[in-house]
């Protein structure tokens, strides 16, 4: 049964956010109020079918003493015990706890693991992979730094991913990908096994990052590149050391102003990331670790191209459409892994 009373103040939230947005909230209000009213949107809708639903339901069990709507009402009574667990389960799902970053754009960097060229060839295969999906989304896919080999692998990409609930899909890539085949520079045909890693970070704003300037050591350099044409002339290229973690991030795409916002913003993910895992770590110190727990040693997934597989270990999920995958057709994918989540945290609430 879902609590009546947590509906009741998701009703009465929803009221007061709508009766300020219609007053005119002050400017610095706004985007809040209206994502939290765009979240709340189709829940209300969802609270409203499931109130008409039990209305339904009672007023038909009242017709079953006049001779006149019996038979009505044994038809129609069928309909509504039947749609109301489903409606229910619909609605627990809207009342699980809201990761506050699911809304916010993506961060993604991806690095070859094992494998020498082959696992930067496979870094190349997953970040085509992320950008197709993205584009059949309608985001927003833009690269931040991209370093390739002579081949054509990646030794190093990081995007910035915008629309809507990127991060709320794709936080669940984080992990080591691991991948099964021949590889172009085998000429004897064995099979290789190699690896690359993904991090999905949601991005943050500076107002909640504060990076003093005495916190970082910002170099310049020259952009280095596969070789030929590819390789920069001026010190374009920027390097940021954060001097308390030591984290560092480099950009190297043309322009010198646009490196160093762009390996600030990459600084302000990784930091906001380290707090938010700090956080989760000291909520869940006592439970088992989640789907999305943003582990970047663990290895979560293998692409096997001999038998046209890939396979999730976290879900034990294996689907025999490779190439569709790697072509950017996850939906199915990342469906299965936020199923997975919310029956987790479905669990745990009820527990």
């Amino acid at each position: 049964m879902v609590p009546l009373d947590k509906l009741d103040q998701i009703v009465r939230r929803f009221g007061f956010l709508e009766a300020r947005l219609s007053a005119g909230a002050v400017p610095a209000e706004i985007a809040a109020l209206s994502r939290e009213y765009s979240d709340l949107k189709p829940v209300v809708a969802e609270i409203a079918a499931y109130r008409q639903a039990l209305a339904d339901m009672d007023e038909a069990g009242a017709m079953l003493s006049d001779p006149e709507m019996k038979a009505l009402a044994e038809e129609e009574l069928p309909r509504l015990r039947a749609r109301i667990p489903e409606m229910e389960g619909r609605l627990r799902i809207a009342l699980l706890p809201k990761d506050a970053a699911d809304a916010r754009p993506a961060i993604l960097e991806i690095r070859p693991g094992t494998g020498g060229e082959e696992a930067a060839l496979f870094a190349g295969d997953l970040l085509r992979m992320y950008q197709r999906y993205a584009e059949a989304q309608g985001w927003r896919f833009e690269i931040l730094d991209l370093a390739e080999t002579e081949l054509g692998g990646v030794k190093e990409a990081m995007a910035r991913i915008e629309g809507e609930g990127v991060f709320a899909r794709l936080k669940f890539e984080s992990g080591v990908h691991r991948v099964q085949r021949v590889p172009e520079t085998e000429a004897g045909g064995r099979i290789h096994t190699s690896a690359a890693t993904v991090a999905v970070l949601p991005e943050a704003e500076e107002v909640e990052i504060d990076i003093p300037a005495a916190d970082i050591r910002v170099d310049t350099m020259r952009s280095s590149g596969a070789g030929g044409q590819h390789v920069n002339t001026t010190d374009s290229a920027v390097r940021i050391t954060h001097l308390p973690t030591g984290i560092v991030v480099t950009s190297s795409e043309k322009s010198q102003h646009q490196n160093r916002a762009n390996a600030m913003a990459v600084l302000r993910a990784r930091l906001y990331d380290l707090e938010r895992t700090r956080v989760a770590g000291e909520r869940a110190a006592d439970r088992k670790a989640q789907v999305g727990s943003g582990d970047r040693s663990e290895r979560i997934r293998t692409y096997n191209f001999p038998q046209g597989r890939m396979t999730d270990h976290r879900i034990n999920l294996t689907l025999y459409r490779l190439e569709a995958i790697l072509a950017g057709d996850l939906g199915e994918v990342i469906a299965a892994l936020v199923a997975h989540d919310q029956a987790e945290k479905l669990a745990e609430m009820e527990a």
